[in-house]
């Protein structure tokens, strides 16, 4: 059973699967289909979201980050599977991986956000979401719809934070404004 989070909502892995210990977030999106005839004539223009992942140790300290340039994090437990520039097709969009047993212990919190780059606002993004699959397995364990529309161009979407030796999540839904995630963090910050 796939469990629907709301804004501010926390549950921990182990209470949807046990042994969990490879995990897929994905991300999806689709472009607003422009009003009126024309649009239906044109299609959607293609929106660029960017997913990305910081992470930080118990001090609440950025120490790496995983993005469409930088695909790997430094342990090889968090692999990003590519960039998606048009929000085309079904399912996920951008994908990431983690291997929870191989990530670093110096790694407290994982935040996942999504920006553009080129500008896109949320006004012009439909259908988003973000989920957590079993890699394992296939199997979705939760989803988290992103349905604030508005002018900013970016959302923390949510958090993953160890919590007395599980992972547990909790799904943000902030907005923000940024191109890159680096320039998220502030706002991140906020959050873990």
């Amino acid at each position: 059973m796939v469990i629907s989070l709301s804004k501010g909502e926390k549950i921990s892995l182990s209470d949807m699967t046990a042994n969990l210990q490879h995990i897929q977030i994905g991300v999806g999106w689709d472009p607003v289909l422009p009003e009126g005839l024309l649009g239906r004539l044109t299609g959607p223009k293609d929106v660029d979201l960017d997913v990305s992942v910081l992470l930080f140790n118990h001090n609440k300290e950025r120490i790496g980050m995983v993005y469409f340039g930088n695909l790997k994090s430094s342990d090889g437990a968090i692999v990003h599977l590519g960039d998606n520039i048009s929000g085309d097709g079904r399912g996920d969009d951008e994908v990431i991986t983690i291997d929870l047993e191989r990530l670093d212990a110096g790694v407290d919190t994982l935040l996942f956000c999504v920006n553009s780059y080129q500008g896109h606002t949320f006004d012009e993004v439909d259908n988003a979401f973000w989920r957590v699959v079993d890699a394992d397995t296939g199997n979705e364990l939760c989803r988290f719809t992103l349905n604030d529309t508005g002018p900013h161009t970016a959302v923390l979407m949510a958090t993953l934070s160890r919590h007395n030796g599980h992972w547990q999540i909790h799904a943000l839904g902030v907005s923000s404004v940024g191109r890159t995630a680096d320039q998220l963090v502030p706002d991140a910050m906020r959050h873990i």
